[in-house]
């Protein structure tokens, strides 16, 4: 960038392109601005016209600053599915998700699939892979550990009530990890695994090379970093190896559950409204979201008889993932012995 001593006439011309911008500004965001402009107006007949004008300038910061002020703004953010034209692709039961797959846990028969070799940001599909290296490494669920700083979400800035220096077991956190996506507790169950954080990573990578999950990549144990990724295929093999550990399975399909917290009790609830549906037999189940993976669900079901695994990713809407979900159950109960959905391949998935 080229400086330059500034002249009287450029810092008039400066000033007055700021003023201009100012004015602009405060004529296309929120009532904030208008009522700063409004007290602007009373302060500039106290004060003068130069003291009115610092103060709206201030005002003018201020809703710059406000968060109301940011979400006209921002713009929305497309998936990675979005960005690929995935959605573009048709399917005979017009589902929300840009990437299905569904397949018989026994026979291993694929019934429905679409985009299931796209590899896409999973969310908080991860905490399945996080709770499968904590279960299979027999630590010592009531042993406790406490919330810190490196445990809040720097990635996306969400929220959580499990407030820095908050206490709780290992099991708890694995409970709420599975159940609601607590982020700070999925963050805290890696980095206070033996040997920390990047130990735990690395695990959660090797085992899921162990699987043959070889679309898949974690960076890190919550979801929120759209670098951790993985195909359909890869997750219905990881449900179907988690829905082997009665862990996950209980706490995942758990359907709300209570926590103390100093003198409060912390009311948690599941993520999946399906498992309160009384429509629904729910052995194991996963949600998850970002802007960058869109809205993801995975489970194990038993519908018509059949145990199903059903993966559904990058799916626009926030209900649009249960929609799909109740589409294909509607599908398999009219069609309980039917063959593959029309555009599908009949093949066998490993795992």
């Amino acid at each position: 960038m080229h400086r330059f001593a500034p002249t009287a006439v450029s810092k008039s011309l400066s000033r007055f392109l700021q003023t201009v911008a100012l004015a602009a500004f405060v004529a296309s965001v929120l009532p904030a601005v208008a009522q700063a402009a409004a007290s602007d107006k009373v302060v500039k007949k106290q004060r003068g016209a130069t003291a009115g004008k610092r103060v709206s300038q201030n005002a003018v910061v201020t809703a710059k600053r406000s968060p109301a002020a940011l979400r006209v703004a921002a713009p929305a953010r497309l998936s990675f599915g979005q960005l690929l034209g995935l959605h573009s692709t048709q399917d005979q039961l017009d589902l929300k998700s840009s990437v299905a797959l569904v397949i018989d846990q026994d026979t291993r028969e694929v019934l429905f699939s679409k985009n299931d070799s796209a590899v896409l940001p999973i969310a908080s599909l991860t905490k399945l892979m996080t709770g499968m290296v904590i279960s299979e490494a027999k630590l010592p669920m009531d042993e406790v550990i406490t919330i810190s700083q490196d445990d809040v979400d720097t990635e996306k800035g969400s929220s959580s009530r499990l407030k820095v220096g908050t206490t709780l077991t290992r099991g708890e956190a694995l409970h709420l990890a599975l159940m609601s996506s607590e982020n700070r507790a999925a963050h805290a169950l890696g980095r206070t695994f033996p040997g920390g954080m990047t130990a735990f990573v690395t695990l959660m990578n090797s085992r899921a090379g162990l699987l043959g999950m070889n679309d898949t990549r974690y960076v890190e144990p919550t979801g929120l970093s759209s670098r951790n990724q993985s195909s359909a295929k890869d997750l219905v093999t990881l449900v179907s190896k988690a829905h082997q550990d009665p862990v996950l399975r209980e706490f995942s399909t758990s359907p709300g559950y209570q926590m103390a917290v100093g003198n409060r009790t912390l009311q948690y609830n599941n993520t999946n409204r399906l498992v309160k549906n009384p429509d629904w037999d729910i052995g194991l189940q996963k949600t998850g979201y970002i802007s960058e993976a869109g809205q993801c669900l995975v489970m194990q079901a038993k519908v018509s008889g059949r145990k199903l695994i059903m993966v559904f990713l990058d799916s626009a809407g926030k209900l649009s993932r249960i929609g799909d979900a109740e589409r294909v159950r509607k599908w398999v109960e009219s069609n309980p012995v039917t063959a593959p959905a029309v555009g599908t391949v009949v093949r066998q998935v490993n795992g």
